[in-house]
């Protein structure tokens, strides 16, 4: 596994002519030497295997050759040629891979320049994040700085994070900016990789939204993920009343989300909101669970949870026991003998064993999404 740094090279202005020179401040006590390109100091801090240097035809890469070191005259035409493409905005993938064995003598590293699109619409972006993922290897470390890339580069930079991550299974440690101040003439370096932790607990409400797993939390909560674990455990095992038990415990715990986690403080209301179901009596879970399970297209849950809270509020209304299993059983047998519940029950059985239909307002459901969808909801309207 590789470490590689993925830099991006921009442009100033023709009256500036080239990038600031200033020192860069880590925060650690330890400022750079003066220099313009965020990726010179970055690469003696970081000792990566790779360093990726992304740019457009028209950014400034003569700057890499010319300003932070002095290379004497090597290389010089090749330089000079640089220098004019830069001038005219049309540098080559020629001009860049010539010199590349320039910079890799003096940094004694893998060093790789190459041209990059604009990112004006959805296909250059894309083509940028192809492009990066040619660039690194199955779990290899990634440091990206976003310093000196053109102004819409940066949001594009972090949407490449995520992807890389994704596809490459990369570890990110590292997005980096320095922010120049004009008033002490230095720049001061932020690690901006808070946002993929924020993009995490964003992923895993999405992942929760969409199929109901709690464990989508569990990485991102600590130790007290183990309670998130056994509540979805017990919540797709049909036992709603430990799952109620679990996220309780859960919510109740001073440490349910990690010390100084600004992205936990930050989205724990909303996970928080999506388990208050728990709050109300058996009745009020199964009911909620079979209409959020409706909700996900998990329809096999959604009919067993519809059939749960049928047999409990017939139960409550009867001052019986809903917990007691003979008594759900009786009850079970006798609400078989009415339409709704029987075609709800005729339809579980068909979605949980996988039988064929025997009652025609089930069998058109089972052919078309929507049916199926309707005919829940309007079973669970009329027997709730």
């Amino acid at each position: 596994m590789a470490n590689t740094l993925i830099t991006f090279l921009g442009r100033v202005s023709k009256d500036e002519g080239h990038y600031r020179t200033t020192q860069y401040d880590f925060g650690d006590g330890r400022l750079s030497e003066p220099v313009a390109f965020l990726g010179w100091p970055l690469t003696e801090r970081l000792n990566p295997d790779h360093l990726v240097i992304l740019g457009t035809t028209g950014s400034m890469w003569d700057h890499l050759f010319e300003v932070d070191h002095d290379l004497g005259n090597q290389w010089e035409s090749e330089r000079l040629a640089l220098i004019e493409a830069t001038s005219h905005g049309t540098v080559s993938s020629r001009h860049l891979t010539q010199l590349e064995p320039l910079l890799r003598d003096r940094f004694r590293l893998d060093v790789k320049l190459r041209l990059i699109p604009y990112c004006r619409n959805e296909s250059e972006q894309v083509e940028l994040l192809r492009s990066l993922a040619d660039h690194v290897d199955a779990g290899d470390k990634v440091h990206i700085d976003i310093t000196h890339g053109f102004r819409t580069l940066p949001m594009v930079s972090v949407m490449a994070a995520l992807y890389l991550r994704r596809v490459r299974s990369a570890e990110i440690t590292g997005i980096w900016y320095g922010f120049y101040d004009p008033d002490t003439k230095k720049a001061t370096v932020h690690d901006l990789k808070g946002l993929l932790h924020i993009a995490d607990w964003l992923e895993a409400l999405a992942i929760y939204d969409r199929n109901g797993d709690y464990g989508a939390f569990v990485d991102l909560v600590g130790s007290a993920g183990k309670s998130l674990k056994r509540a979805a455990f017990f919540e797709r095992t049909s036992n709603p009343g430990k799952a109620v038990a679990a996220l309780s415990g859960w919510a109740s715990r001073d440490d349910r989300i990690p010390d100084g986690d600004a992205a936990a403080d930050l989205l724990v209301t909303e996970l928080e909101r999506r388990i208050s179901w728990r709050r109300g009596p058996r009745v009020t879970w199964e009911k909620e669970l079979a209409r959020t399970y409706l909700e996900k297209g998990d329809y096999v849950r959604a009919s067993i949870y519809g059939l749960e809270g049928v047999v409990t509020t017939i139960a409550k209304e009867k001052n019986l026991n809903d917990q007691d299993y003979q008594t759900r059983e009786d009850l079970r047998g006798e609400l078989r003998k009415t339409k709704d519940f029987k075609v709800l029950n005729h339809l579980r059985n068909c979605l949980a064993h996988v039988t064929r239909p025997t009652m025609k307002e089930v069998a058109p459901a089972l052919k078309d999404e929507d049916k199926l969808r309707r005919l829940l909801k309007n079973l669970f309207d009329a027997l709730f």
